[in-house]
């Protein structure tokens, strides 16, 4: 006996008692024995301090899809979760918390400062776990790892070891990225570029000795106070009289050569480059061609040094403001212009980035990156779509030495000591007691952490047990498929490659499914400055989990931004309401029916044969998309055939045979087959909605266990029957030839109309004669006539593959009136079709009006096109049937 569903969805019902089913049944766990093949994916780690926004809700949904999907096609799947501990994100947020309180992290003292760091994390981190639970993300939970716990500390500090062993990691004087507001250094990844405003500062440099200056332009004037030279391009022949002269530093009066190297560019500014190598990376390497001194004039605060003089502690930006007005009353401004200057910004707290000069510590990954290079050139890993392996191929060829080191607190602190006796540097796995070469115990560890993204770099493998040779690293490395945005492809992706394959010699994923951003309706990128934030929790509250999902898959058209809208998300709740209605239906058909007696022994009709056909190609379909990653499609594919095949046609051609309990045999066949398909079509849309098909899968009769235990359809070409498909569709393009006769001539929906058909081809009018009785339920046709020889009278026409289609409709409609209704009707849109027309013709609205009014204006006056052309064309059709 089938229990029925509840008349109307309510998600909020179920979402949350499916979940904990699925959980506490240990439905999520992977049983990593063997006996099932494998596939993995390791989540991209959220940050700690993070909270869902709609980037994670496509990420995830994307691969709780794939995960699903693959469990019920008989794979042991392992969809590993964790957090990243976010070095700078989290030590922000708790020095914001600490300041509230009116104390810092220096009173507090390192340890102190840790311990409520790890305080916060219990307390507040678990925040982003709880909402991809929310959203039904079905990973492993009971294997969750966190980038500081002990197992991955444990890899971090061994990949650190070996590499420094190998050669591969050293301490240098380099220039950095340096934010003086997280006062740590930043990778070149970290620093996000934006263009401001400016000048260009044209400023002479006095010849010493002689008569004459030398004009030099920079965007940043208050660096010159650094600079330990000029230097021009020795085939400039502009220059070649100054070759070896020697200039006057303005302001400070320091005497500097002027040298010659090939890098400067003849083309920006007057063709002399001031050289101030403590603050430019590209100076800093022109320094050490040429022997320099690196003269560091602002600090790891952003003041000035007391090398800048007179300057010192000024701002370096108030700096600028000063050391202008000093060069214009010194004579030595030549002018300024206005000029854009991209300038580089801390990715965390926006502040403006310093280059300075620092020791740091780095990881040379030229060998590295060109094993990573190799790996996707032969096919090894597979980028998907595949033109990001260029940009990919792009950075790994200009790739400069990884600097890992952070001057904060909260991070895997550097397995480094420096004996203070004799010098030596110590790098080992286990914490030092003494100096293995002088014996003193005088030992200062290194203050510095590394990098969030080192110990990010190693997650594929080390959150399976490596170092130890684990049950899971054995079966689940390499790992199926990476799903990621494309905004860390270089942070995260390619130092996954390159870890991965130095230290487990295999890639760490066979496939990277690279996915789009998910943008506001206009495609703007949704930002808090913008107000266009769309917060998918409230999405979920307001529409439901299931739709908001099927939304982000159905719009992930691959290598193209997904445009979200409430509308859109609506729509699918939408679809969700129809899965539930026709699930309801289905069930309240199947009260009597007792899946343990005996199956009907009857052949399928066609209508039956027609749907089941259908649905193998549909699970064929679903499957190679899924495969191929074509998420948009597969949920296209999925929606079309039950919103339209499976709902609007099946359920309403099979309504006789269900209502009819005198032929008991027949009526059970047709419940079985029903039964059979919204089982099937259940399990197919389970990856993408998870709670509602779980919910009706359940009250399906003879089932038992849940449906993510269930398999996922596979084709039976057996089933697939190209004669009833023809047959249906014939019958179907009927149908809806008739219902649209009776819509184009406004015949009222509650007319029983007569209907002729003519064809020269007697076998399609035998296949609609077989269907008779639907055609005329479903068209409201009271009589049906065929192959008649005289046509009527009056009558309206349609075609469908070699029928000709008559409806009379003398009596029906008043012609005169409809005439007079349709003349009243294109006059009106006539003149909203005029009015648009005169708005897309002003030069001046085109011009200064917004792109998406433009466009809406554009759309609108499409729409009035297409309407009155129907009109026109309907008009016409009633003038001849008045004769």
């Amino acid at each position: 006996m089938a229990e029925i569903l509840d008349k109307v969805y309510d998600p909020q019902k179920i979402e949350t008692k499916w979940y904990a089913y699925w959980e506490n049944s240990g439905l999520f766990h992977a049983r990593a024995d063997g006996a099932k093949p494998s596939y993995c994916i390791v989540i991209p780690p959220p940050n700690v301090t993070g909270s869902l926004h709609m980037g994670h809700a496509l990420n995830n949904t994307l691969q709780d899809i794939l995960v699903r999907w693959k469990r019920m096609q008989g794979y042991d799947a392992l969809w590993m979760p964790g957090t990243d501990h976010a070095g700078i994100a989290t030590q922000n947020v708790v020095e914001r918390m600490l300041a509230a309180e009116g104390v810092n992290r220096h009173s507090l003292g390192r340890e102190a400062f840790i311990e409520r760091v790890w305080k916060w994390r219990a307390e507040s981190g678990g925040t982003i776990i709880n909402q991809l639970k929310r959203l039904g993300c079905s990973c492993d939970w009971g294997r969750e790892r966190f980038t500081m716990d002990e197992g991955l500390s444990r890899a971090v500090r061994e990949v650190f070891v070996r590499l420094y062993e190998e050669g591969l990691i050293y301490k240098d004087d380099y220039i950095i990225n340096w934010c003086p507001r997280c006062r740590t250094a930043l990778a070149d990844l970290e620093v996000e570029h934006d263009p401001h405003e400016g000048y260009l500062y044209y400023i002479k440099y006095n010849l010493v000795g002689r008569e004459g200056a030398i004009t030099v332009a920079t965007t940043r004037p208050e660096t010159l106070l650094g600079d330990t030279a000029v230097a021009v391009n020795p085939a400039d022949k502009r220059f070649k009289a100054f070759h070896g002269a020697t200039l006057r530093l303005p302001v400070l009066g320091r005497e500097i050569p002027l040298i010659t190297d090939s890098y400067v560019s003849m083309e920006f500014g007057t063709g002399a480059l001031k050289i101030t190598p403590a603050h430019d990376l590209n100076d800093f390497e022109v320094a050490r061609r040429h022997g320099l001194l690196a003269i560091k004039v602002i600090d790891e605060e952003g003041l000035m040094t007391a090398e800048a003089g007179k300057y010192r502690g000024m701002d370096r930006f108030g700096c600028r403001e000063k050391i202008v007005k000093d060069l214009k009353s010194d004579g030595l401004l030549e002018k300024r212009e206005r000029y854009h200057v991209p300038v580089g910004h801390c990715y965390r707290c926006r502040t403006v980035v310093e280059p300075l000069i620092s020791k740091q510590w780095f990881v040379a990954v030229k060998t590295l990156a060109e094993s990573a290079m190799q790996a996707v050139q032969d096919g090894r890993t597979k980028l998907i779509p595949a033109n990001w392996e260029k940009s990919y191929f792009d950075w790994m060829t200009n790739i400069r030495d990884w600097c890992i080191s952070r001057q904060i607190w909260w991070g895997h602190r550097i397995p480094a000591w420096t004996c203070k006796d004799c010098g030596e540097v110590i790098v080992t796995r286990e914490d030092p007691d003494k100096c293995p070469k002088c014996g003193g115990a005088n030992l200062a560890q290194e203050t510095d952490v590394l990098d969030t993204w080192f110990s990010s770099a190693l997650w594929p493998f080390s959150t399976l047990g490596w170092p130890d040779q684990t049950p899971e690293l054995k079966l689940f490395y390499p790992t199926s498929v990476l799903v990621t945005a494309f905004d860390i492809l270089f942070f995260w992706v390619a130092r996954m490659m390159m870890m991965g394959l130095h230290f487990m010699e295999q890639v760490p994923f066979h496939e990277i499914y690279i996915h789009a951003l998910v943008r506001d309706p206009e495609g703007q990128k949704m930002s808090k400055s913008k107000g266009n934030v769309i917060d998918p929790l409230d999405l979920m509250d307001q529409y439901g989990t299931d739709a908001f999902r099927f939304s982000l898959a159905a719009f992930a058209a691959m290598g193209r931004d997904v445009r979200l809208s409430e509308e859109r998300i609506a729509g699918y709740r939408n679809f969700a309401n129809k899965v539930w209605n026709a699930a309801r239906f289905t069930l309240m058909n199947l009260e009597d029916f007792d899946p343990a007696a005996s199956a009907a022994d009857r052949s399928l009709t066609v209508v039956e044969a027609w749907l089941l056909s259908r649905l193998q190609q549909v699970a064929q379909e679903a499957a190679a998309h899924l495969d191929a990653y074509d998420f948009d499609q597969a949920a296209n594919v999925l929606y079309q055939f039950i919103w339209h095949e499976f709902c609007d046609w099946y359920l309403e051609l099979i309504k006789p045979q269900l209502n009819d309990k005198e032929d008991a045999p027949a009526r059970r066949h047709c419940q079985e087959v029903l039964l059979n398909v919204l089982s099937a079509i259940l399990r197919l849309l389970h990856p993408f909605m998870p709670f509602i098909t779980e919910e009706i899968y359940q009250k399906l009769p003879g089932v038992t266990g849940s449906i993510m235990a269930a398999a996922y359809p596979r084709e039976d070409k057996t089933l697939v029957n190209a004669p009833a498909e023809a047959e249906m569709g014939l019958v179907m393009e009927a149908i809806t030839a008739i219902r649209n006769l009776r819509g184009e001539m406004n015949v009222p929906p509650a007319s029983q109309v007569e209907v002729f058909l003519r064809s020269a081809d007697a076998g399609s009018l035998a296949a609609l004669e077989r269907h008779r009785q639907a055609v005329m339920l479903l068209a409201r046709v009271k009589e049906l006539h065929s192959q008649t020889d005289a046509l009527p009278a009056a009558a309206a026409k349609a075609v469908v593959e070699q029928v000709e289609i008559f409806m009379p409709l003398a009596g029906i409609i008043d012609f005169a009136e409809e005439d007079r209704r349709l003349a009243k009707e294109m006059e009106k849109i006539g003149k909203e079709l005029a009015q648009a027309q005169r708005k897309m013709s002003n030069e001046d609205f085109l011009a200064k009006a917004p792109e998406e009014v433009v466009n809406k204006e554009k759309e609108r006056l499409n729409s009035w096109s297409e309407k009155l052309a129907k009109l026109k064309t309907h008009r016409e059709r009633i003038k001849e049937l008045m004769g």
